[in-house]
């Protein structure tokens, strides 16, 4: 197979999106390197990855902790493999007001969404750029577009992934590495249950929710394509190109509006 001798790693791997990119790159025939934090869980997805005929190796890291971030790097390297393809997919947010919100829940969020992100991007991307050659799929949102009441610290974080990833891409123009942001919508992940949002109004139609396997599609696809972002789902396209066309204050309220608690 064309992809046999490749190896994509990809934190967040067990669970909603990051599963479903991982069961994509299975199907390709690349060779997995699957993190997430619970051991366990890892070890039932690579059972389950392992039937495309491919090698899996699973790690667990807590990548809240950016020690783990850089643990991680060194461990993959210690097992003298090249990752060709680095998705992090790995994230969470947390619901509330920001002045009723914990500090120390937040800022693990934003070494979780960002500093770890930084340094896997940082650690592997040099790697890449010794040989000219790699892929690199990062998780953004089309919280990313919005300022966002009710998940003030995530979609500030999902901001600066963008940014980030359309940054790097351009000083990685002279080189065979491409660098793609995708930008989901609400998704039928556990997300919002870890983000303790199951009461907010955004959430309370299912059937409004995109499917996760839908949404890794469009990213792999743009991944694949070499393009510089993807937002999934025709919905979130117009709701990011109206957004784009009001004022912040104006998309913040819109978005105050969306997110908060349903009313009793």
């Amino acid at each position: 197979m064309e992809n046999s001798k490749k190896y994509a790693l990809i934190t967040g791997a067990t669970s909603g999106i990051g599963y479903e990119l991982a069961k994509l790159f299975a199907r390709d025939g690349y060779n997995l390197v699957i993190v997430a934090r619970n051991q366990r869980e890892l070890d039932s997805k690579a059972e389950e990855f392992k039937e495309n005929g491919i090698e899996v190796i699973s790690i667990a890291k807590d990548l809240f902790e950016r020690d783990e971030a850089f643990s991680l790097y060194d461990e993959v390297k210690d097992l003298g493999i090249t990752i060709d393809v680095l998705v992090n997919d790995a994230g969470q947010g947390v619901y509330g007001e920001f002045k009723d919100t914990d500090i120390d829940r937040e800022l693990a969020i934003i070494d979780l969404n960002i500093s770890s992100l930084v340094i896997l991007t940082k650690s592997f991307l040099n790697d890449m750029i010794a040989r000219n050659s790699g892929k690199i799929l990062n998780l953004a949102s089309i919280a990313s577009k919005a300022p966002g009441p009710w998940q003030s610290v995530y979609h500030g974080t999902k901001a600066f992934v963008l940014s980030f990833t359309e940054a790097i891409r351009e000083e990685l123009k002279d080189y065979d590495i491409t660098i793609t942001a995708l930008m989901p919508g609400v998704t039928d992940t556990d997300f919002f249950n870890k983000a303790d949002m199951l009461d907010s109004k955004a959430v309370q139609d299912k059937d409004a929710m995109a499917d996760p396997a839908h949404v890794a599609k469009d990213g792999y696809d743009a991944l694949m394509a070499g393009k510089d972002k993807v937002i999934s789902g025709f919905k979130n396209k117009v709701q990011v190109g109206m957004s784009n066309l009001m004022p912040d204050s104006t998309v913040a309220h819109t978005m105050y509006e969306q997110q908060k608690p349903k009313e009793e």
